[in-house]
């Protein structure tokens, strides 16, 4: 398999960081896409500077769809481009992207894997994001066999055509842990990267404490449904032979 990589930043309303983040993120990768999912116009402008700098491509969305459906724009506008491989990154900054390289040396190793940012956090994590996200790995482990380390962590590679396959309904914060859940379905295999993860002041988290939560329960509940018939029926389900 070929490997072509590209950053893949979704924004909204992120004006303080997505400069720092985008031009971090060049060390690594000069090719870096920017998906501006309907921000303002302070952000807006800031992007659009760095479009005009030369420092990322852009595509961009009339209205705000969520993390989830600017990472599904981001992949078509990879596969657009020629590109076989999009690191993600958030672009709030709480990414090190110092780890990028280590990142993108396994995706290369093996271009087939889904490669995973095994996030390390510092003090600055909220305790209440640490737990709901425990709550996340746990019924993750149910759903792929504990073939995911951490399903929330953004900071992540993904094979590009994979990825569109996968066909993830999820267009908000559900998409992470989704996504990887149906790679996992599909018979992509998984690799594991440690990675340091904070909270900086300045970055604008949009992580929505009861919508976000709500959609992620709803994205378990039906993921662990889907796995419990195939596990019962075994037998192939609408989108493959496995769940």
């Amino acid at each position: 398999m070929a490997f072509r990589p590209c950053i893949l930043v979704p924004t909204y309303d992120n004006p303080r960081t997505i400069r720092g983040v985008v031009e971090r993120a060049r060390r690594s990768v000069p090719d870096v896409l920017v998906v501006d999912d309907g921000s303002g116009p302070e952000a807006r402008a800031e992007i659009e500077a760095l479009e005009r700098e030369g420092l990322a491509r852009v595509r961009r969305r009339d209205a705000n769809g969520g993390k989830g459906a600017a990472v599904k724009t981001g992949f078509l506008f990879a596969r657009e481009l020629g590109y076989t491989h999009a690191l993600q990154v958030d672009a709030d900054g709480q990414h090190d992207l110092e780890d990028a390289p280590r990142l993108l040396d396994q995706a290369r190793e093996r271009p087939e894997a889904l490669v995973l940012g095994a996030p390390r956090f510092d003090a600055s994590a909220p305790l209440g994001r640490r737990v709901a996200r425990l709550i996340t790995v746990f019924w993750t482990w149910v759903e792929a066999g504990g073939a995911i380390g951490d399903p929330m962590c953004g900071f992540r590679v993904y094979p590009v055509e994979a990825a569109i396959a996968a066909g993830a309904v999820g267009d908000r914060m559900d998409f992470d842990p989704e996504i990887a859940v149906r790679l996992v379905w599909a018979g992509v295999p998984v690799v594991h990267v440690p990675t340091a993860v904070r909270y900086l002041p300045g970055g604008v988290s949009h992580f929505g404490l009861f919508r976000d939560n709500w959609l992620i329960s709803r994205m378990h509940t039906r993921l662990v449904f889907r796995r419990a018939l195939w596990f019962f029926l075994r037998r192939p389900l609408l989108g493959g032979g496995r769940p």
